[in-house]
């Protein structure tokens, strides 16, 4: 992407509640490898299951290059920070609170070794998240990263679409976009395509990004979305949307005539193209079947019927694969409770009200106009996407926004020398 989408605006904004440490100076600038990082981490959170794939690809070897992934980010992260700078920051804090239910609920002998391991695997994604906390300043940097990170995915599963149409838009999805070259499902797909238009657009409004760059990003974006057929992706795009625009409505002229243009662009499309909107809304299901959330309400009956023990229901048990009998559970809620216990839910709602909270507290500002439409997309995913409570898309989407709300730390200002006073003799003084 070129123009001012490369280059980093002058750092503004709010804070998560985390003030940097007294010892640690405002960082002069975001080493480059730092995105590097950034996308090795969202690299770890792409999974290993997901749609047949034009060259089928060894679950095990996806497996190694995710893991290795995170493992590389750690390390990297490490290197630019050896002396392990990291700012205070009520998010990652209550994100480390999480590993303490994670862990008594997996350390059960029955639970298995599998549990153990996605445990490991949360540490260490929160371990890289506080090693790079040093250089979160409240700037649009890790925006940039972000973007960029899933627009390159994008890119790939526009490739798979033109090469192997059939193997992208296969029958046992009904049609709808998967990854034909690495192995991603269509929520997956509108999720990212979701992110990055919502976030251009922010960018675009705040006038951190020329048009041109935004049409590449957004344009193709869209398009993915609407092959996707992802309900929840897009009511996540325009409700977050709303919220963020909203926030700069009262201060942005250019927010004030998108967000009139928005809305009277929705009253002409749901007027004229209502049976069409309609019927992309439904794909296809009958009435029952989208009534009861294409039967995952079911599953969530049988969940919460589920008899568990004290020590069940309080620390969960252990983290797995976000399913229930067999069948996936859909809700980070349910699955949070599931696998972590109700102290586990407890955790997360805190992590979103922290956030949410002092986002709200925060001065208008552009990044906290971003950091509330990622914590509004969040928030709606979770209700039929899950996780919120292990390392996944969502929580690098929330430690965005978390980087996003803290506020530069004060210049240090430099130390003066003092002029020493010249000596006058005792016959110049009489």
């Amino acid at each position: 992407m070129g123009g001012d989408l490369r280059h980093g605006g002058p750092p503004g904004g709010p804070d998560t509640g985390g003030t940097p440490s007294a010892a640690e100076p405002r960082p002069v600038g975001t080493p480059k490898a730092v995105g590097i990082v950034w996308a090795l981490l969202g690299l770890n959170t792409l999974g290993s299951a997901g749609a047949k794939t034009v060259v089928a690809l060894p679950r095990s070897l996806i497996q190694m290059a995710t893991m290795g992934a995170l493992v590389a980010a750690f390390a990297l992260a490490l290197a630019l920070n050896p002396r392990l700078r990291i700012r205070a920051s009520a998010f990652l804090f209550l994100l480390t609170l999480l590993l303490v239910p994670s862990v008594i609920a997996s350390v059960q002998v029955d639970v298995g070794f599998g549990a153990l391991f996605r445990c490991a695997r949360l540490a260490l994604f929160v371990g890289t998240l506080w090693l790079l906390s040093r250089w979160w300043d409240g700037s649009l940097t890790f925006v940039r990263y972000h973007i960029r990170m899933y627009f390159a995915v994008l890119v790939l599963v526009a490739v798979g679409l033109v090469v192997a149409p059939g193997t992208a838009l296969p029958e046992y999805y009904g049609g709808r976009l998967v990854g034909a070259l690495w192995p991603l499902t269509p929520p997956q797909i509108g999720q990212y395509a979701a992110v990055a238009i919502g976030l251009t657009v922010l960018l675009v409004l705040g006038r951190r990004a020329d048009r041109t760059s935004a049409v590449v990003v957004i344009v193709p974006s869209l398009v993915l979305l609407a092959f996707t057929h992802t309900r929840t992706a897009t009511l996540g795009l325009l409700i977050g949307l709303v919220l963020a625009i909203g926030s700069l409505i009262l201060t942005s002229a250019a927010a004030r005539r998108f967000f009139a243009w928005a809305v009277l662009c929705a009253t002409v499309a749901a007027v004229v193209f209502s049976s069409a909107l309609r019927a992309w809304f439904l794909r296809g299901q009958s009435q029952q079947n989208f009534a009861n959330l294409t039967g995952r309400a079911k599953v969530w009956d049988a969940l919460l019927a589920e008899p568990r023990s004290t020590g069940e229901k309080v620390f969960g048990t252990g983290l797995g694969d976000k399913s229930f009998d067999g069948l996936p559970i859909d809700n980070s809620w349910l699955a949070v409770y599931d696998e972590q216990g109700l102290i586990g839910v407890t955790i997360v709602a805190a992590v979103i009200a922290v956030l949410g909270g002092v986002a709200l507290l925060r001065p208008p500002s552009l990044p906290r106009a971003c950091a509330i439409f990622l914590i509004g997309y969040c928030a709606i995913s979770s209700y039929t996407e899950v996780g919120l409570g292990d390392a996944s898309a969502y929580l690098l989407h929330l430690a965005l926004a978390a980087s996003l709300l803290v506020a530069p730390a004060a210049a240090t200002p430099l130390p003066t020398a003092e002029i020493p006073r010249r000596r006058i003799p005792r016959w110049a003084r009489r």
